[in-house]
């Protein structure tokens, strides 16, 4: 009697066998087109993705060994062996872009920087190179940073031209905070207001706010000077001059009257020479060749 086998149980599992190869092989074709379709949209070349990959693993491993290092406290024998690594492999500084800078001259940014030139990155002390930079008259902040593989990146935030103070040799550009910038030329500094006096630097945020007390004068006032540390003397573009009284609330007071004075008379322009209203609530007029007149309800 012939023996008959039974094979189906083989040509099933066969047959799922080869769907999951089939499935595997879709799946991979599919992922790797998306891959290679991502791939397409970047906008580098083949040898440029593969130096970024590269720079981005070598950048793991010297980050970790330095860390690893810090933590042991490896001795700094150890620590420059791990830097000389990092600059073998193409970590050191090489490139150095600034940014910010519109007024002063650029430079003297590059100078504070080159020292760090061929430096390998993980021996740039960036909080020192930053406290550096802030020594420069014009950088009121800077941001300094590594750009791996070999860039350093500095931004710098200028301080703005504000005023001119007027020195006893020389006039000096001067920001909001009435730290001094560089010298600048009469002709260049005709349109923009001129403080003078003793410590006259130190007072700039209070003669702002001064000055806005009384918005509509402010750009009438082309000179500010700070008589005796305690009061100011404000000269118009007409060339006549206003004494206002010490003390912040006062001054800003008689200013705020002066102001709807000239609103109402139209002083500024005017034959008085000077307006002295140290004196609340009278003011006093001198007029070239007259004696003094006094006026004394306009400010009541």
């Amino acid at each position: 009697m012939a023996t008959i086998k039974r094979g189906g149980k083989g040509v099933r599992r066969a047959a799922r066998a080869n769907s999951r190869a089939t499935t595997a092989r879709k799946a991979k074709a599919k992922t790797s087109g998306f891959l290679d379709g991502a791939m397409a949209l970047l906008p580098f070349t083949d040898e440029q993705m593969h130096r970024i990959f590269l720079a981005v693993i070598l950048g793991g491993a010297v980050a970790l060994a330095w860390f690893i290092a810090s933590l042991a406290g490896l001795p700094a024998m150890a620590q420059a062996q791990i830097a000389g690594l990092a600059s073998d492999a193409g970590f050191e500084v090489r490139h150095v872009r600034v940014t910010g800078v519109e007024r002063m001259n650029a430079q003297r940014v590059y100078e504070k920087v080159l020292s760090q030139r061929d430096m390998p990155m993980p021996q740039v002390e960036l909080e020192n190179l930053r406290e550096d930079l802030l020594q420069l008259a014009w950088v009121e902040d800077a941001r300094v940073s590594r750009q791996l593989p070999e860039t350093l990146a500095i931004d710098i935030v200028e301080r703005e031209p504000h005023a001119v103070l007027q020195k006893p040799d020389r006039l000096m550009l001067i920001d909001a905070t009435g730290a001094e910038l560089e010298p600048v030329s009469r002709a260049s500094a005709k349109d923009m207001l001129v403080i003078s006096g003793p410590g006259a630097n130190r007072q700039v945020p209070d003669l702002d706010e001064l000055l806005e007390a009384a918005p509509a004068l402010r750009p009438q006032v082309r000179e500010a000077e700070w008589i005796g540390n305690r009061r100011w003397n404000l000269t118009f573009r007409t060339g006549q001059k206003l004494a206002l009284p010490q003390g912040e609330d006062a001054a800003a007071s008689a200013l705020i009257n002066f102001a709807r004075l000239d609103g109402q008379n139209r002083l500024l322009g005017g034959k008085v020479a000077t307006f002295d209203m140290r004196a609340p609530p009278r003011i006093y007029m001198r007029i070239p060749g007259r004696a003094d007149q006094v006026l004394g309800e306009g400010t009541n």
